[in-house]
């Protein structure tokens, strides 16, 4: 299989189904489609039209051509592709509250996507403090958080939240890069679950590729003229 994605660096949704099928060992080919511009005839833009009509990443496809985007859709044809894994828990009842998670993940939390863009590359603690002391739906968001991932980390006992790592935390591996990036508080428990996705070997290796591209998009750069500045 083929994975397309964006820049490691800026692209949270390309994240999500890399770590996700590198942490269950799932072979797959990068293909990497570097970020110019999303204006229609950029470059990014062109090449992607070519994988799908969506002209987005990520997208999967497989050996014989079939393609599949959108990250949640990826999740869910990984999951048929490799039932010999625990792609989702195993249980019905958390599989259904492990997609509720994900989905709720992959289609809200606006301001903290919006404020908060993925930057992994970037120290960006004094940003996320001023964000804090103006912006009261980025506060609204992480109390969200809290509320999603304190009664199944208390439920199943960590570290991640139904135990083994599943699809759900690979949802949530782009809100540790923001969390540790701007700064953002959090209880322990949560912090603790922060933590035990940046220790991940996937999110790692996802990582350590981002901070090797050494790219600088300014369509994904709100906080920073140069790479060098912390921000402006």
């Amino acid at each position: 299989m083929q994975l397309v994605i964006g820049n490691k660096n800026y692209s949270s949704w390309s994240m999500r189904p890399w770590v996700l099928l590198t942490h269950f060992g799932i072979p797959f080919t990068e293909v990497m489609l570097r970020f110019d511009t999303f204006q229609e005839g950029s470059r990014f833009k062109t090449a992607a039209a070519q994988y799908s009509a969506t002209g987005k990443v990520p997208v999967l496809v497989e050996d014989d051509g079939f393609v599949t985007w959108d990250t949640l859709a990826i999740a869910e044809r990984v999951a048929e592709l490799a039932p010999q894994h625990a792609v989702w828990p195993t249980d019905p009842l958390q599989r259904a509250r492990a997609r509720s998670l994900a989905a709720t993940m992959h289609s809200g939390f606006g301001d903290l996507r919006r404020l908060c863009p993925m930057n992994i590359d970037a120290e960006l603690a004094a940003v996320g403090r001023r964000l804090l002391a103006t912006e009261p739906g980025l506060k609204a968001d992480l109390a969200r958080l809290e509320a999603l991932w304190g009664p199944e980390l208390q439920r199943h006992g960590g570290p991640f939240l139904f135990g083994p790592f599943s699809a759900a935390d690979a949802f949530f591996a782009p809100v540790a890069m923001r969390v540790t990036r701007y700064g953002l508080p959090l209880s322990a428990p949560a912090q603790a679950y922060v933590q035990a996705l940046c220790d991940n070997a996937a999110v790692q290796a996802w990582v350590a590729g981002a901070l090797a591209e050494k790219d600088f998009v300014a369509e994904d750069e709100p906080y920073r003229t140069d790479p060098a500045q912390p921000f402006v």
